[in-house]
């Protein structure tokens, strides 16, 4: 008989060698990272699902390490399309690396005109999710946005070349590549400086501000967006002004929760919330800032700040349909599934939120770490109570046993 390959090695595998490595405890451990030593040996022997990001990054910092190192969610081999987008990262990062507006560009330029349709396709494949099909065409979209912003072109290119540097970070950031994402926003950064415009300032900072939460850096995603507000306040006028000044409130609204600042967290929501009021639902610059996603963003929060009961509660009053974007979808399925299954008696509602986001985005379900950990939780209850055969199928198409 073949022997069964050994299974990936879980989180709470992972935090317990690291743990081994330095010969600490778990009551030591878990005063580094200032949690109880009772959900460290939890989240270690598999019994509590390690998908609190927040929790996760102060296990991370404990460790002197990243969360990303922590949770190395393994691809499912028979999802071609989740491993084509992890084997396509090499190309981004080298494209990036070598997008540098101090330095020439290594070829001619191709028309701007041409470099415009390639964005809006590999933007639209990232707002439904296709992180394959949209980590194929950034390689040689950077290239050539790099070589036409030295070129007559200049403005235009500019602007375009913030755009997919933005896309880029994106990408890299939902793959479980948050420093990557750091490099792609800083070149957003770049290219927004270049074209000195405020509001691409303000989007730049988003992207930076996003990965670094991704890190667990929440003191620093707090710094960048919160300067990025004062500075986007003034502007907010302007086309996309108010969408991305919007936007920036939302990432210091999750980035202070993480940081324990739960009251300045709770203000940066309401000042957010308040603003959507007045946008309405939009679309500027794929943001996607207004009423429902501001929901969406909650719903992360409380999922991540302790609070299910209350993440719960905003998913109900929060229709998704609101937004069309994929990207955006996914994670009011994902997050509400993850507030679900900490409520006793909401398992199977857990699940269907579940397979609803797999439904309609299964890279990112399948690449997500946290999704994979409240799967695998949800996994170990139906033990006991009998789940599904739905639960069942999708903890095999992501490799979770």
């Amino acid at each position: 008989m073949t022997p069964r390959p050994t299974a990936d090695p879980t989180i709470g595998d992972r935090i317990r060698a690291r743990r081994l490595r330095r010969g600490w405890s778990i009551r030591y451990a878990a005063s580094r990272a200032g949690v109880s030593h009772a959900t460290w040996s939890r989240i270690e022997r598999g019994r509590q699902a390690a998908d609190n990001r927040f929790t996760l990054a102060e296990i991370a910092g404990a460790l002197e390490c990243s969360p990303a190192e922590l949770a190395g969610a393994p691809v499912p081999a028979t999802d071609r399309a989740a491993a084509a987008a992890q084997t396509a990262v090499h190309g981004i990062r080298r494209a990036l690396v070598d997008a540098d507006l101090t330095e020439p560009a290594a070829g001619a330029a191709p028309p701007v005109a041409g470099s415009a349709r390639t964005l809006a396709l590999a933007d639209t494949l990232r707002q439904g999710c296709d992180y394959a099909g949209a980590a194929r065409l950034l390689p040689e979209l950077l290239a050539a946005l790099h070589a036409a912003a030295a070129g007559p072109d200049r403005a235009a290119a500019l602007r375009l070349l913030c755009d997919a540097t933005f896309i880029a970070s994106s990408v890299l950031r939902n793959l479980g590549h948050p420093a990557d994402a750091w490099l792609g926003a800083e070149r957003c950064r770049d290219a927004a400086e270049a074209a000195d415009d405020p509001v691409l300032r303000g989007y730049a900072a988003y992207a930076r501000a996003s990965a670094a939460a991704a890190c667990g850096s929440y003191d620093r995603a707090l710094a960048v967006a919160g300067r990025a507000v004062d500075e986007l306040r003034p502007h907010a006028g302007r086309p996309g002004g108010s969408e991305v000044l919007g936007s920036l409130m939302l990432v210091c609204a999750y980035a202070g929760r993480g940081d324990r600042r739960p009251d300045d967290s709770r203000a940066w929501s309401a000042e957010a919330e308040e603003l959507a009021r007045r946008t309405g639902e939009t679309t500027a610059l794929g943001m996607y800032f207004g009423p429902t996603n501001v929901g969406i963003w909650r719903i992360g929060i409380e999922a991540d700040g302790g609070d299910p009961g209350l993440a719960a509660q905003i998913a109900r009053a929060t229709n998704p349909a609101g937004i069309t974007a994929g990207f955006r979808q996914v994670f009011y399925y994902a997050d509400t599934a993850r507030a679900l299954a900490r409520i006793r008696g909401r398992e199977r509602e857990a699940a269907r939120y579940l397979l609803t986001a797999e439904r309609l985005a299964p890279q990112h379900m399948h690449t997500s770490a946290v999704a994979q950990e409240t799967t695998r939780a949800l996994l170990e209850r139906s033990r006991r109570t009998a789940a599904g055969s739905q639960l069942r199928g999708l903890c095999e198409r992501m490799q979770v046993g």
